[in-house]
């Protein structure tokens, strides 16, 4: 299999500390044999540590470490519990339901979840929504019904609900409000326009900005930040994927988000110092302390 591509260089440290919104460690820290995809989750810290530590020289000093299939969502457990700069979310990623319902098998995963979730130094149900990019019109009531529960969930253990959004829009406020969203609800990875966005902020939810909004097609995206206020932002790197410019298409990792904080700065207007401060008081809001 082909090598994995080179890790980018560390950029400028940025002035004020921030947090990566939502990385997925597993994945960024698996075999270099195996990127972008894996089958396993990583049994060796070292890589992982060396990403923490790169993370922090740039200012990205605390993560949300995202599991969102059980393996990855127990090994996201035991991670956090030795990483202090790490919290961690998990959940069924919607694109998992119908692979576990056709093997009769997702009424346990998502009560494994339920537990997982209940874990000191998860504060997060996440990624949950739905996906109808990859999964087609046969699997959207499975999607549906296995984010009815992710959102039941977060409001049942009064924690933050992150949203995977693809290709879902309407379905996914739909159902926000025939259920009730929970109190903290950050979309994950934001991809709608500025229309969807000014519905999401008016509906109290967040919008988290990864690397996408740096590329090039993405002027839509960059008007719906525009409109965004500073009190309901995060910024993410989805790592490994969404690299942004202008290392597009090599992989990610923590200590790139000052890339994607920069350009966002430039988006609105504000000074990068005010933006973090916005964007890490903000994280703290929704997930708790870190230590």
């Amino acid at each position: 299999m082909s090598e994995r591509p080179e890790l980018p260089p560390l950029p400028d440290a940025l002035p004020l500390p921030v947090v990566d919104n939502h990385t997925h460690l597993d994945i960024g820290a698996a075999s270099r044999d195996s990127w972008p995809h894996h089958d396993t989750v990583p049994d060796d810290d070292a890589e992982l540590v060396r990403l923490i530590e790169d993370a922090a020289r740039v200012g990205v000093t605390r993560a949300v470490q995202v599991g969102c299939d059980l393996p990855s969502a127990r090994w996201t457990v035991e991670l956090v519990a030795r990483q202090p700069r790490l919290l961690g979310a998990v959940a069924l990623h919607p694109n998992e339901a119908p692979r576990l319902a056709e093997r009769g098998e997702l009424d346990a995963a998502l009560d494994e979840i339920a537990e997982l979730a209940r874990r000191p130094r998860i504060v997060c149900v996440g990624e949950s929504g739905l996906d109808y990019f990859r999964t087609g019109p046969e699997g959207r009531a499975v999607q549906q019904e296995s984010f009815r529960r992710h959102i039941a969930l977060a409001k049942e253990l009064d924690v933050a609900l992150q949203i995977h959004d693809r290709d879902a829009h309407d379905d996914v406020l739909r159902i926000l409000q025939e259920e009730g969203a929970p109190r903290r609800t950050v979309f994950h990875c934001f991809s709608g326009d500025a229309d969807m966005a000014r519905r999401c902020v008016e509906a109290g939810y967040y919008l988290s900005f990864a690397g996408t909004v740096t590329f090039k097609n993405a002027q839509g995206l960059r008007d719906a930040l525009a409109v965004t206020p500073l009190d309901h932002l995060q910024v993410e790197t989805d790592a490994p994927y969404l690299t942004p410019v202008p290392y597009r298409g090599r992989p990610n990792a923590s200590y790139l988000v000052p890339h994607t904080v920069r350009a966002m700065a430039q988006v609105l207007n504000v000074d990068v110092p005010s933006l973090c401060r916005a964007l890490d008081e903000t994280a703290e809001q929704l997930y708790g302390p870190w230590d």
